[in-house]
């Protein structure tokens, strides 16, 4: 529902602010004023994307959470589309988008609203003669023993289900 009502919103005030605007300075200084912020935000967008890939590859190589540069990644991905939308009121988010406070603060925000669970993968790392298995487990197999076993009993030419007759 809520993504119904930005989709009818969000043309209807860009529709508007395109009237307003262009009934005040004119066509077009209202189209350069489009063009001109998608080209800076376009320009702000790299800059500010290199920063969070450096900052995620920062925190990736430390082993910290890297959930804070994703978070502003994504976000600055929403500001590059948005800027690159032509319109007033989407070109002003897309900018808010960019300052890396606002970022932080819908992160913030966001957060008492999502739950965050953890998922971990793998067990414990044991170490000792046998990585703590018992050796006289039967579900083991020791590769270098079967392969013995193969070379004792070579395969017979005998009729079988799977050979030619």
């Amino acid at each position: 529902m809520w993504i119904f009502l930005a989709f009818l919103a969000v043309p209807l005030i860009e529709i508007g602010l395109f009237i307003k605007v262009g009934g005040l300075i004119g066509l077009w200084p209202t189209l350069g004023i489009v063009l001109l912020t998608a080209i800076v935000g376009t320009a702000l967008v790299q800059r500010e994307g290199a920063r969070a890939l450096d900052d995620l590859r920062g925190s990736l190589n430390e082993l910290r959470d890297p959930s804070r540069p994703l978070a502003h990644g994504a976000m600055i991905l929403v500001a590059g589309v948005l800027l690159l939308t032509p319109g007033f009121f989407t070109d002003t988010v897309g900018l808010l988008l960019l300052i890396p406070g606002t970022r932080d603060w819908i992160m913030k925000t966001l957060g008492r609203h999502v739950k965050v669970s953890r998922f971990e993968m793998g067990g414990a790392y044991r170490t000792g003669p046998h990585d703590g298995r018992r050796s006289n487990d039967p579900e083991i197999l020791d590769a270098e023993e079967a392969e013995q076993m193969t070379h004792r009993h070579p395969p017979s030419d005998g009729p079988s289900g799977w050979t030619r007759h």
